[in-house]
C-alpha cells in the first residue's frame, strides 16, 4: 500500500466520545506486538506472526507512518485505523486506475463488541471526508469475516463485488466521501 499523498501528516489527534485517534508513540510498542501477534485478530489476515520475531523486528516507535492512526482509550492503545492506497495491482477497484483510498482496521480481542471499530472508524472517514472532500474510502475484507462485514454496513459501505484473493472469497465496498457544507 502507498501512502495517501500530499496530506500534512500527522494531523492533530482526533476525539470522539471515547476515544483518541493520535500518531503512534513508544508507549504502544507493547499493543503492537500483542496486535500483531494475535491469532484471534488475525483469523481473516493470514495468521498471526511470531512474537519473537515482532520483538526483534519493530521499532522503538512502530507505525509511525501517514495514514495510521492508533486508537487509544484512556491512555492505552487498543487498536489502529489506517487509510492507505490501495495497490493497482490487486483486484477490486472503483476507478480503472485503482490508488483509492482504502479503510482498514485492527482491534485488540478485548476491546471487541463494545462499538469502539466503529466509532474509531468513522472517526476516520470523517477525518478523511475533511481532508479529502469528495474522494471516496474503499474496503474489502474476507466474506468469512461476519463482524468485519457488519462494521462496514454500519460505515455506510455499499458492496460493489466480490472475488478470490488470498484463497478466500472477499468483498469489496466503497463509501462515498461527501464534501463538507460551509
Amino acid at each position: 500500500m502507498t501512502v495517501l499523498g500530499p496530506l500534512a501528516w500527522p494531523p492533530a489527534p482526533v476525539k470522539t466520545e471515547r476515544l483518541v485517534l493520535r500518531e503512534s508513540e513508544a508507549r504502544d510498542r507493547a499493543a503492537f506486538i500483542e496486535l500483531f501477534s494475535s491469532p484471534e485478530v488475525h483469523t481473516y489476515l493470514g495468521g498471526p506472526r511470531p512474537r519473537d520475531a515482532l520483538e526483534h523486528a519493530l521499532p522503538e516507535i512502530p507505525g509511525r507512518r501517514p495514514g495510521l492512526f492508533v486508537i487509544d482509550l484512556d491512555g492505552a492503545m487498543i487498536g489502529m485505523v489506517t487509510l492507505d492506497r490501495r495497490d493497482a495491482e490487486r483486484p477490486g477497484h472503483i476507478r480503472p486506475d485503482g490508488g483509492e483510498a482504502e479503510l482498514g482496521y485492527t482491534f485488540l480481542p478485548q476491546a471487541w463488541g463494545r462499538g469502539y471499530a466503529a466509532e474509531a472508524c468513522a472517526a476516520a472517514l470523517d477525518w478523511f471526508a475533511d481532508a479529502c472532500p469528495g474522494e471516496p474510502v474503499v474496503l474489502c475484507t474476507q466474506t468469512a469475516n461476519v463482524r468485519s462485514l457488519r462494521l462496514a454496513g454500519k460505515l455506510g459501505f455499499t458492496e460493489v463485488e466480490r472475488f478470490e484473493e488470498f484463497g478466500a472469497e472477499q468483498w469489496f465496498g466503497v463509501w462515498p466521501s461527501i464534501a463538507p457544507s460551509g
